[in-house]
């Protein structure tokens, strides 16, 4: 290889020789014509000398262009290898990397072990009429002609680029005049369960060392296995058992004028509740003129936060706060003002019998989309009658319990007893068994529901385990939703928190809000004032030198570090 490259170089060297011998004794042509006659020899020479190499491309070997592109081939063989270790490794049976969307491209939305983020080999197969495979069963298949057909999520941001915490991701939705076109005409079918009653008129006794209420009316643990056991005509405690119906001297009783309200038919609502003073009221936006013609937003309060809102001049005479049609209880159940925010938030059918669906959000959430477009995008498309946003970081309720102890969200005991009883009942750490269940624990400050006898049960029980253990309801929905799910053929469409975090914008706590300091005021700049030059000869301004205009500019930049971090400080 190398013989053949330096004689190469020899020839041309030679070859310069020759002509200069030519030029100097003034032979020119003779010169040339020896020269190409020299040239000529040398190069069948290196021919010949070349002929027994097994192949004639290693002539080319010593050309600097193709040992370049041997180098980038021998690159692009070592980074090829490298990816199907990596590969080979990612789809190896671990529980994190079999969890997923379900065929979605993963969306940057959080934390490391985001659920959402890791992505299943069995799972990335795709109709090609769908836009996504759907987590739940039953889940429709889009046609062609639909708008959202071929929607597809963005591709992730580059990993260079960090974002830190959860964050919305694009969802396609009809416009308002097509989602209201897609309202199913009738309910959707209840499996098994036609005919749900509930406990009233009942004196409740505690009976057993569980928790439980008087406003829940103490089951007991024979009574709450009963109820998991489905049947075409079911009577279960759900709340509200003192009285006649609810409301109505059972704890959590409303205004005659609101009662009447309260039982008139709808086929939508969207409800929430700010208990204890506890949030600060958000306005929804982006609602269409027929959304706001048919569909009554409530708020419900207790008497606490209905005195800071007349105290504010919030509240008026109309008992109404822009979209919100405040709705004042009375004789607050619970002492903690979260645990009264779970009648309103899981009880929605006993407060409006009259209903088909309904929207519920917690009271620090602002809802940012027509209420038309999320029931179609979330209910109507999927064929489903119950959807909830799975968490964007934990889908295990075991890890679930430790970071609720971390965070001090109740009483560790309590947290404790809860997880050991539903231990003793054959909870187990989510597994890759449980697909296509995506998720265990749910982001639980959105429900999307229908009304039918199947999705009223579910909350019942859900409600009261809320009421029997801890206020903590990502820890008892799986147990709950599992039960049903074992008896019958019905299914919870999980989706993505950032596909929540699309239609609702989650805002402070009131807390943290007061301790915010004010926004600093803009500063106007005006003009600096002429110089006098009466008696002076005009002439150039003097600049000001860069020492002092780098003083005023790192005096700003520190005082605007002094506010952030006294914000950070509050904040915590």
């Amino acid at each position: 290889m190398n013989g053949g490259s330096l004689g190469l170089r020899t020839g041309s060297y030679g070859l310069l020789q020759n002509i200069n011998r030519a030029i100097a004794g003034g032979e020119i042509s003779k010169s040339l014509s020896n020269v190409r006659k020299s040239s000529t020899k040398m190069l069948s020479g290196i021919r010949e000398k070349e002929r027994p190499l097994p192949n004639a491309w290693f002539r080319y070997i010593g050309c600097r262009k193709f040992s370049m592109l041997l180098l980038i081939a021998f690159a692009l063989l070592v980074f090829a290898l490298g990816s199907f270790v990596v590969n080979k490794d990612s789809t190896s049976p671990n529980v994190l990397q079999r969890i997923g969307t379900l065929g979605i491209v993963p969306y940057v939305n959080g934390g490391h072990h985001e659920a959402s983020q890791i992505l299943g080999e069995k799972d990335k197969k795709k109709d090609e009429n769908r836009f996504q495979i759907p987590a739940f069963k039953g889940a429709s298949v889009l046609p062609f002609h639909h708008p959202c057909a071929n929607f597809t999520f963005p591709p992730p941001p580059p990993p260079t680029r960090r974002r830190l915490g959860p964050r919305p991701c694009p969802v396609c939705y009809l416009p308002v005049d097509q989602a209201i076109a897609s309202m199913p005409s009738s309910s959707s079918a209840s499996p098994v369960l036609h005919n749900l009653t509930y406990v009233l008129n009942e004196n409740p006794i505690k009976s057993e060392p569980h928790g439980g209420s008087d406003f829940g009316g103490y089951p007991s643990l024979k009574q709450r296995n009963d109820s998991f056991d489905i049947k075409e005509s079911m009577a279960v405690h759900c709340g509200f058992v003192k009285g006649s119906k609810p409301g109505h001297g059972t704890g959590f009783d409303f205004d005659e004028s609101d009662l009447a309200e309260l039982q008139q038919f709808h086929d939508i609502i969207v409800a929430s509740a700010i208990f204890g003073n506890y949030d600060i009221i958000q306005h929804p936006q982006n609602i269409s003129e027929e959304a706001k013609k048919n569909i009554p937003f409530y708020m419900f309060v207790d008497e606490e936060t209905e005195a800071f809102m007349k105290n504010r001049s919030i509240l008026s005479s109309s008992k109404r706060v822009g979209l919100w049609r405040i709705v004042v209880i009375h004789n607050v159940p619970y002492s903690d003002a979260r645990r009264n925010g779970k009648v309103p938030k899981l009880l929605l059918h006993r407060i409006f019998p009259n209903v088909r669906y309904s929207i519920w959000i917690d009271g620090k959430l602002q809802l940012v989309v027509d209420p038309y477009q999320v029931l179609e995008r979330f209910l109507w498309r999927q064929n489903a009658n119950f959807a909830i946003s799975r968490h964007y970081r934990r889908f295990d309720v075991f890890v679930e319990a430790e970071a609720n102890k971390a965070a001090g969200k109740y009483d560790n005991s309590s947290i404790d007893e809860q997880v050991d009883f539903y231990k003793k009942e054959g909870l187990t750490p989510y597994s890759e068994a449980k697909l296509p269940i995506t998720s265990d624990v749910p982001e639980g400050c959105v429900l999307i529901k229908e009304h039918i006898p199947i999705t009223n049960l579910f909350t019942c029980l859900w409600f009261n385990e809320v009421d029997r253990f801890t206020s903590r309801d990502q820890l008892s929905f799986a147990i709950v939703r599992d039960k049903i799910m074992t008896k019958v053929d019905w299914s919870i469409n999980m989706f993505l928190d950032c596909e929540r975090r699309n239609f609702v914008i989650q805002s402070y706590h009131r807390d943290l809000l007061e301790q915010m300091p004010p926004p600093v005021p803009a500063v106007v700049r005006r003009p600096p004032a002429l110089p006098n030059t009466r008696g002076k000869t005009p002439g150039k301004r003097i600049p000001r030198r860069g020492r002092d205009r780098r003083s005023g500019s790192r005096r700003h930049r520190k005082a605007a570090a002094s506010n952030r971090e006294q914000f950070l400080l509050n904040a915590v």
